[in-house]
Formats: structure tokens, sequence, C-alpha cells
């Protein structure tokens, strides 16, 4: 019996979440009164939405007492959703009037109506004490401290100061207001006395980030923050991704049907990219899964090479083969399992002709390999077979030198910020930056697909597709991973070659969302690792997704 795939004979998913740029997001709110959406209806829905995410973020804190909360608020529409916020904890018991606080850095005048003007003028009516950044004690406080002081002893502070509307660094009032809770919760993790320890808690996004920032730039550092959907481009650069802490979605905000109408990068998660890879049928045999071909490895590499064959193995390659020199062949060779390992002499490329059953669906390149000379040869054949469309991955050293070469829109590039910053020539700071736009328009011009390596994976089409992964997995931060990754992608784009589709910005966006996903399992969350053991993860994964 044969098994089969017919292309297109699988599940596939919809485009992922799309991340909105502050243009993107500014265009969406002023087409927002055309559906019936006014301003105050979107800051009222925000604000109780994200109420409710934080309530169900630490519900251990508002179960125990009502804790102290103090929000920090700017001249903008976060700091309304912040006020609307506080508003909503305070009528369902989670907050009392008296433990909260606002900190706002401008009053609103007396003609002011706006949505952030109702919302402090229903706080203040409830009793809440206003603190004008550098005004006067109000008139309802008699406790005679200042605004400083009431943020330092908050058990919560909510970072409404800017939003995507920052148009440069912050600064003035914005940028004082954001330095000190910055003091606060340094002085807690350092144990200062007489300090709180507050949780910093972000609206969208930490004031400060916006499109065009710089990991120098001055911005509020936090613990949470809750994303109003569409959730904003700029969360996910990987110069900025730390200060946002830990993302939660806030939903429901504007219809679907409005926001499908704009496009940007799609964020991805493994339940939703994993339906795009077709499953293996119950007939299949080890050929219809795909052969997948390695040339690794080099004294004191050899376990980049064996790493990068169990990733393979784990992303479902029927036939895995790991071409390596003669000198490494009995290190590797002597505990390969499942895998064929096979000597070859130096330049030698793929098979020799007696061996045409094991003619390759997918090659990858570079894991551990080395920069010689005697490279080249094998990487320019592979380029010549990648021009007449088959896949092709470059990892580690095959990126370097295939710097000078020439790509058709077959191969997969899996550079790490060092590697990407070498290969373009750029600075790392413009690549943290502005990591969407260059990665993007480096593979429109170099005709590849680029999955970039980070606590943030990106992953770039030459045909301008784009995704993101969220990675931010500490146990990923270690040696082996990238060739783990470098191996996902060869056997999915493997098995996609041999089923008569091969997609490789797909390919490149299930390897990472699998790898991403297996970082962020709980047992291994902080601790070390090692590769092969997130290899078993990550088989059971696919195997559950893919078979």
């Amino acid at each position: 019996m044969t098994g089969r795939h017919i292309p297109g004979d699988f599940p596939v998913s919809s485009a992922g979440e799309r991340l909105f740029s502050a243009g993107s997001a500014q265009a969406l709110d002023a087409q927002a009164p055309s559906w019936g959406l006014d301003p105050f209806a979107l800051v009222e829905a925000a604000g109780r939405g994200c109420a409710r995410i934080l309530t169900e973020a630490y519900p251990g804190l508002f179960s125990a007492s009502s804790p102290k909360i103090a929000a920090a608020v700017g001249s903008g529409n976060n700091g309304a959703d912040a006020m609307v916020m506080l508003r909503a904890l305070i009528l369902d018991g989670h907050v009392s009037p008296a433990a909260a606080a606002v900190v706002i850095n401008r009053m609103p005048g007396a003609e002011d109506r706006s949505p952030r003007s109702s919302a402090l003028r229903a706080l203040d009516k409830m009793g809440v004490s206003v603190y004008p950044w550098q005004g006067t004690i109000p008139k309802n406080d008699t406790s005679g401290i200042d605004q400083r002081a009431v943020l330092a002893r908050a058990d919560i502070i909510i970072d409404g100061i800017a939003g995507t509307g920052l148009q440069g660094p912050l600064s003035g009032v914005a940028g004082e207001m954001a330095a000190w809770i910055g003091e606060c919760k340094k002085k807690a993790e350092t144990g200062g006395s007489g300090v709180g320890k507050p949780r910093i808690v972000s609206i969208d996004i930490p004031s400060g980030n916006f499109d065009l920032f710089e990991p120098s730039m001055p911005i509020i550092t936090a613990d949470l923050t809750l994303a109003i959907d569409p959730k904003k481009l700029c969360l996910y650069s990987p110069g900025a991704r730390v200060f946002a802490g830990i993302i939660r979605s806030v939903e429901g905000i504007f219809p679907p049907g409005l926001m499908q109408a704009f496009e940007g990068p799609e964020l991805l998660t493994w339940n939703q990219v994993r339906h795009r890879v077709p499953p293996i049928g119950p007939d299949a045999y080890k050929y219809e899964r795909g052969v997948a071909e390695i040339h690794a490895g080099s004294p004191g590499s050899a376990g980049a090479a064996r790493i990068a064959a169990r990733g393979a193995q784990a992303a479902g390659a029927g036939i895995v083969r790991l071409l390596v020199d003669e000198a490494l062949y009995p290190i590797l060779a002597v505990s390969a399992g499942g895998i064929m390992v096979a000597p070859v002499k130096a330049g030698e490329g793929a098979d020799a002709p007696e061996e045409n059953r094991f003619s390759p669906d997918a090659i990858l390149l570079g894991p551990g390999w080395g920069r010689t000379p005697e490279r080249l040869p094998v990487l320019r054949g592979a380029l010549d077979r990648e021009a007449a469309g088959f896949p092709l991955i470059l990892d580690a050293d095959a990126i370097a030198l295939s710097r000078d070469l020439t790509f058709h829109g077959n191969t997969i590039l899996t550079p790490h910020l060092g590697e990407f910053a070498a290969f373009t020539g750029l600075p790392k700071e413009k690549i943290l930056s502005a990591a969407v736009p260059v990665i993007a328009d480096t593979a429109r011009k170099i005709r590849a697909v680029i999955l970039f390596k980070s606590h943030v994976l990106i992953i770039a089409g030459e045909d301008g597709r784009v995704g993101i992964v969220d990675g931010m997995a500490p146990v990923l931060a270690a040696g082996g991973s990238g060739d783990l990754l470098a191996g996902f992608c060869l056997a999915i784009a493997a098995r996609m070659k041999r089923g008569g589709y091969y997609d490789g910005y797909t390919c490149a966006a299930a390897a990472a969302a699998l790898l991403a996903e297996i970082g962020r399992a709980p047992d291994k969350a902080h601790r070390f690792v090692d590769p092969l053991d997130l290899a078993e993860r990550a088989a059971s994964l696919a195997g559950r997704a893919w078979l």
C-alpha cells in the first residue's frame, strides 16, 4: 500500500492575528465612527476589558484584600482607558476608592468633554484621590503625601502615560512620571526601605514604546501588558519586547470585520500554524514522509550535527541522512539511532549515483559546519538545485558562506542577530529598532525566506508575508536550540516537497512556532534542558498535530 497527499486536502487555518502599526491603529480609530463606534464606547470597552484581564492575571492579590492601586495618566486615550479600568475595579468590588489614586500629567480644562475628562470626573465623584504631577494636594485628601509617594506605596501601578501616538522618546512630564515609576520598581527589587513592591501594568503598550523605539530610549518596564486588540506591532520588536513582560490580550473592542480591512504582519502561535502543514496519512511510508539530508559538523562541533538531525526526526521526516567529514563519521555513527550517517570527503556534494534511492527532498547546510573553502562547492551545488525548485535551508556557517551568492526563492536562512548583522552589514542597533521592515526588505532583495532567531522569532518571505512568533522562553537561550530549529525546517520542507507542495514561508513559520511551543513547557521554563530532550517534546507535539 502507498500513501498519497493531494495538495490542499488538509485543513488550512485563517491568517494569524494581525499586528497594527501606529499608522494603521490611527486609521482604524478614524474609521470606527462609520461603524457606530464613538471614542466613549471604545474607551469604555477597553477599560472594562483591561479590568477583567487584570483580575484574572492576579487573582490572589484581589481576593486577599483591596490592593492599593495608582493610575499614572497621560494626555491620550491610554490614560482614559486606565481610569475607566480603575473605575471598573472599584465598581466590581475589587478595589476600594480609599485605596485608589490617580496621578495625572495635566488636569483637563473646564470645557473638556473628552473620554479622559469624563473618566476623571467619575473617579473624583467616587472619592478617588487625584494628584496632578506638578500640582497641589487635592481637597479630598488629607494625608499630606505627594504624587511620588502615592506611586511608591502602590501595590499596582497602572501605566497609562503614553500610547501609540508617541512620535519620539518620552520627555517632559511624561518622561518624569515614567522615570519615577522606574525608580519605584528598582528600589523594590533592590530591597529599598519604605518602598512598596508595585506590579507595573501597562495599558496597550509600555509607555515609551512606539514604532521607531530604540533600546536606549526611556521606557516603562512592565510586569504585565494588557494589549488591546488589535495588538500593536511595536510590542513584538526584539528591542522592545522584554519591556512588556507578560502580554495578555484584551479582546472584543473592535468588530473583526473592521480590523480585517487592514494588512499587517501576522502573530502566529503553534495552534494556528500547525494546521498549515499537511498531515501524514495512516498509509504513509518512510519515503513519502520525505528524505532529509544534512551537511553539518566539524571538529569540535559534532553536537550541532547530531541535534539538527534529531530535530529533523522530531518534526516528522521519514529518512534523515547526515553527511559528515570522514573524521567525524566514527563519532556520530556509533550513536546514530535511526539517523543514517554517511562519510564524505572534503568538497563532495550530494549522493553518488548508486545511492539515488536516498535522493533528498530537502537539504540543510551549516550547523557546526565550519567556513573553510572546501564547503563552497557543496553550497554552490545545493544552490543549483535550489534554482530548479529544490528546498534548501541554510544555517550558521552556511549563511556566512552564502553572503555573495544568489538565491531563487526556495531557500530558508535561519540567522540570529549576529549572523544577520554580518550577512547584511547593518549595525545590530538598527536591526533591533526596526527589525520587521529590515528583515522583510532583506528577504525581498535576496529572494529568500528569513527566519530571524531571537526572543521574538520573525519570519519574512520574499513575497512580502511577515509572521511573528513570540518566544520569550529562557530555556531556548542555550547552544543547540538553533540547530534544532534548522532540523525542524528541514523536515517540514522535505515533507511538503514530497507531498507536492512547498512553501518556504509556511515551513519556517511552522518550525518557529514548534520551537517556541516546546520552550514554554511549564517544567522547562527556567532551567537548562538538553536540546535532545527538547526534540523529544517536539516529536510528541508534531506527532499529535500531523499524524
